[in-house]
């Protein structure tokens, strides 16, 4: 039997309920019809009003399109899951920004147009950027810009407790950091294992730079990664609330000053520059050395279908005033994301320096739905954080949380 349309977005509402973005937030809800000179637009930013600079800019690009633009900011879970049953009713916003793991989901459900179909250029945009919206060699939204993972430290921290960030290389060199710091009486470090796609988003460096496979994820690789996490729980080097702490609360740790690492985002640099403290980043080091492969964030902005294909024009309009070479610079500066190209890229690093690390790390990001994965990661994705959640909380061994994920896995 061959699956109606109908019955892939009932699918897919299943597969995106358990999948929230990094950095996320409660959203408002509510929603609206197109019609006439108003176009809807849906984020997944419920922190920014239309007061913010992102709200501006956002409504300067209908202004810009000679339409005006009715914005709707979503929690990314809740946006997801609004779009699907949106397009079922039949009254999909005009243009949506969504989370780079929620592409193919949306595709699979049949509710997004192709790039190619509306005329938008992504010829500049870095492969491993677009690919996390890219399915069967076809692009289905343009990134507004990506996001990835390092490792914040405070250097007065540091330096108390003798510890040179040059000198942290590998695992071995960062646990060897934290035992330092923990002498010195100091904390060590914070992240987030919350049983959402944010644990998972602050996992898989670790799970990458062991050198392990998402679909095997109770390899000997894997478990090394989720040992090493247990061992700084157990230690002490971590807190025990990672388990609840959001990328967001765990950055609010590493703000009070006692902490000497933050695994955190691009995002927060706004933050550390006014955390009152000197502070560095390090990329995050692999298992046995060199930088480990951080996952892909941000999100991309996509055209759901529509009933009036007339509408295309004015949405194109709208996405090409939010991710064109001449405005990227202005968007990216906006909310903090490194650019999708190598040339905005540039403009970036000349205006702040502090952002060349993270340049470094998205070029060899890679993307959570990449290799294949699709809609499959969702059903990878929460079996893995409920592992990490299990050994944590010591009511599994790393190898029988992974066990268990593995098996969760193959079933989904």
């Amino acid at each position: 039997m061959i699956p109606t349309r109908r019955t892939l977005l009932a699918v897919a509402v299943a597969t995106l309920l358990p999948l929230t973005a990094c950095g996320g937030g409660s959203g408002s809800s509510g929603s609206s019809s197109p019609g006439g000179g108003t176009y809807t637009f849906w984020d997944p930013y419920p922190q920014f009003d239309a007061s913010s600079d992102w709200g501006k800019r956002v409504a300067a690009c209908g202004t810009a399109a000679g339409v005006k633009l009715k914005r709707t900011a979503y929690d990314t879970t809740d946006l997801g899951n609004k779009a699907l049953l949106a397009a079922q009713q039949g009254n999909a916003p005009d243009v949506m920004l969504v989370d780079n793991p929620v592409v193919s989901t949306l595709v699979e459900a049949g509710i997004l147009n192709k790039t190619s179909d509306l005329g938008l250029d992504t010829s500049s945009i870095q492969k491993n950027v677009i690919g996390a919206g890219t399915i069967d060699g076809a692009s289905y939204g343009v990134p507004i810009g990506a996001n990835t993972l390092a490792l914040y430290y405070n250097r007065k921290v540091l330096a108390a407790a003798g510890v040179d960030p040059a000198s942290v290389k590998d695992w071995a060199s960062l646990t060897a950091a934290l035992k330092k710091v923990d002498a010195a009486g100091k904390k060590g470090i914070t992240f987030s294992a919350i049983n959402t796609e944010e644990g998972s988003f602050q996992f898989l460096p670790w799970f990458w730079g062991a050198g392990g496979d998402l679909t095997k994820l109770d390899s000997a690789q894997g478990v090394a990664a989720l040992t090493l996490w247990k061992q700084w729980v157990d230690a002490g080097y971590a807190p025990k609330d990672v388990l609840q702490n959001t990328q967001t609360t765990s950055w609010q740790e590493f703000a009070t000053g006692d902490y000497a690492f933050s695994e955190n985002g691009t995002w927060q640099l706004g933050n550390a520059d006014k955390a009152g403290f000197p502070y560095g980043v390090l990329n995050i080091p692999g298992q046995k050395g060199g930088s480990a492969p951080v996952p892909t964030g941000g999100e991309f902005v996509t055209v759901p279908v529509q009933k009036d294909s007339a509408r295309y024009d004015v949405s194109k309009k709208i996405v090409t005033c939010l991710t064109s070479a001449t405005n990227l610079l202005a968007t990216d500066t906006t909310l903090m994301y490194v650019a999708p190209t190598a040339a905005v890229q540039t403009e970036q690093v000349e205006k702040n320096a502090g952002l060349k690390p993270w340049v470094a790390a998205v070029a060899a990001a890679r993307g959570r739905t990449s290799g294949g994965l699709g809609t499959k990661y969702p059903t990878i994705s929460q079996p893995m954080w409920t592992a990490v959640q299990a050994a944590l909380s010591g009511g599994k061994s790393p190898q029988d949380a992974l066990g268990a994920a593995q098996a969760a896995a193959r079933k989904g």
